[in-house]
């Protein structure tokens, strides 16, 4: 008896294995079938060869119109370059594709940052300059404070209520805070006119001076008061983004189309108060987003490596959950083609006090229950400025920098104009760079940041200066 029973025992445990072992493969294969419907711009088999790695990064570089020209700066050769760039670009495969194998419940994917370190994409793609010991609007005046959490709905969606613009692309001018609190000013505008406009953020960049400072950083709070100062922002069609800083245009300025009345914070590590406002308007929160992850961040609901060092400002534009998972949703400004289309799912109801990267510590919103001023419409053109003097011979515009053409020692013989205040004059004697971007990169034709940038922006062209002849500048500049 004892021996059928450990028969019928062994048969039963080896039955129990099948089944384990099929449902392993099962689960396997689904996983194999998910990875692989994924868009995630690679096959796990090009890991495989070296081959197969070149191509991937060919195709890879014809996809982004990535192209490395000889470096200027260093002399290295474009083999030089692109093998520099290929190490790089590998080592970064190599990474998303080991967290894609933890199964962590997000992806990562290969996009326009494939060939930069995380030390260069930081440089390039963040702005925020986020002061914890400066003053924050009292706890008194959070207007979502007496709330009830039962009154607030499952999930909100501010993209399919209508207030939220399509992603816009900060570029590498570390604007970031701009495009943060012109994301949650357009949102509020939303809810108390009933129309969405897209708005300025070159305005931010150009002419909120007084804590921000464009390309090189700045904090939505800031940009609200600026707003609150002026009177109104303009529109995108009017001010149109750049992607670097330029002389503040008074009259674009002075549009004022969209106004807010004020702004307020939440209050500071409290995701209940966060829940709250988020329910009622898209928000302004700062993130830690200087890790690998968020740098390739594909889809899903993150939950990866960051800290507390706030340095991007993004927009809260709802929340939600999927299979029991809390998230919100995050709109960026890295363009469409990071992440979910711009916007990144992050993990909510962490347990920590901070949230998620920081997501909790520096939320703010604007406040607005008014009409906006009547439009104005377009802008009309700016007064013409007296002319920017070159020497006693040629002028440039104002708003311009004179440059060089045609030089013999210390003696100029022929100017030109960049279109920037303080631009720099490159060596070529025919491009110029933004003040941000001082650097002239001459075989890539572009603008650099610092020797390290190798994105930078492109090169602007210098237009002939007016010849005077040496005539009276007043009667010059009434003509």
């Amino acid at each position: 008896m004892a021996s059928s029973n450990a028969l019928v025992l062994s048969l039963l445990l080896a039955a129990l294995a099948a089944i384990l072992h099929a449902c392993a493969a099962a689960a396997t294969s689904a996983a194999g079938a998910d990875f692989s419907i994924l868009d995630l711009g690679y096959d796990p088999q090009d890991l495989s060869s070296e081959e197969r790695l070149q191509a991937l990064f060919d195709s890879w570089m014809l996809q982004h119109g990535k192209s490395y020209a000889e470096n200027a700066l260093s002399g290295d050769s474009q083999a030089g370059e692109k093998a520099t760039r290929y190490g790089i670009f590998k080592d970064n495969l190599r990474f998303i594709h080991g967290e894609n194998e933890k199964n962590q419940g997000y992806f990562l994917g290969l996009n326009a940052f494939a060939d930069l370190t995380n030390e260069e994409f930081r440089a390039q793609r963040h702005g925020g300059r986020f002061d914890r010991s400066r003053e924050r609007t009292s706890y008194e005046e959070f207007r979502y404070g007496s709330v009830q959490l039962k009154d607030l709905p499952d999930s909100i969606d501010w993209r399919e209520k209508g207030a939220v613009v399509g992603v816009k692309d900060q570029g590498s001018c570390g604007s970031c805070w701009a495009f943060s609190a012109v994301a949650a000013i357009e949102g509020v505008n939303k809810l108390a006119t009933g129309e969405l406009v897209s708005l300025s953020e070159q305005e931010l960049v150009d002419c909120d001076k007084g804590e921000d400072e464009g390309c090189n950083g700045g904090l939505m709070d800031y940009a609200f008061g600026f707003v609150i100062k002026n009177g109104g922002l303009d529109t995108e069609a009017d001010y149109p983004y750049k992607g670097y800083g330029t002389r503040c245009d008074r009259s674009k300025m002075n549009a004022k189309v969209v106004t807010i009345d004020g702004y307020e914070d939440v209050p500071v590590n409290d995701e209940t108060a966060l829940l709250k406002a988020v329910a009622h308007q898209p928000v302004s929160v700062a993130i830690d987003a200087g890790g690998s992850s968020m740098q390739f961040y594909r889809s899903g609901i993150f939950t990866g490596r960051c800290g507390t060092d706030l340095d991007h400002g993004v927009t809260n534009v709802g929340y939600g959950k999927e299979d029991g998972k809390a998230y919100w949703i995050i709109k960026n400004s890295w363009g469409s083609n990071w992440g979910e289309k711009g916007y990144i799912k992050m993990a909510r109801n962490t347990g920590l006090a901070a949230g998620l990267c920081g997501i909790n510590m520096e939320a703010s919103y604007p406040t607005k229950t008014g009409a906006n001023p009547p439009n104005p419409g377009p802008t009309p053109p700016s007064p013409v400025p007296p002319p920017n003097e070159c020497d006693d011979y040629y002028t440039c515009p104002e708003s311009s920098t004179c440059c060089c053409l045609f030089n013999y020692g210390k003696y100029c013989f022929a100017w030109g104009c960049c279109p920037l205040q303080s631009a720099t004059c490159c060596d070529d004697h025919y491009h110029c760079c933004p003040s941000d971007f001082p650097i002239c990169n001459l075989k890539a034709n572009t603008c650099l940041r610092s020797s390290k940038d190798l994105l930078g922006t492109k090169m602007l062209e210098r237009t002939p200066a007016r010849y005077t002849g040496g005539v009276d500048r007043k009667s010059m500049a009434s003509a």
